[in-house]
């Protein structure tokens, strides 16, 4: 077998036990299930329209990223490896 086509075949495998067998996959399908659950309850909850609501179950999440991302390095920095 050739080095290209047994490096293709190797990334292939990779892939497939990454994605179906890690959880990679999962992770996506509970994103995606976060993401319309939010977005029923903001309608439910707040009566916001889709577009609204839907904005807001992909922001929400964003911001909550960004505010983890300092509160961790705060953290990390000041009670991190003593």
């Amino acid at each position: 077998m050739s080095f290209k086509l047994e490096f293709l075949h190797g990334a292939f495998n990779l892939l497939k036990n990454v994605f179906m067998h890690g959880s990679v996959i999962r992770t996506i399908v509970y994103t995606c299930g976060h993401i319309a659950i939010a977005i029923l309850c903001n309608r439910l909850i707040t009566g916001a329209e889709i577009k609204l609501a839907t904005l807001d179950a992909i922001i929400e999440p964003l911001v909550n990223s960004v505010w983890y991302f300092f509160l961790d390095y705060y953290w990390a920095t000041k009670y991190g490896k003593r």
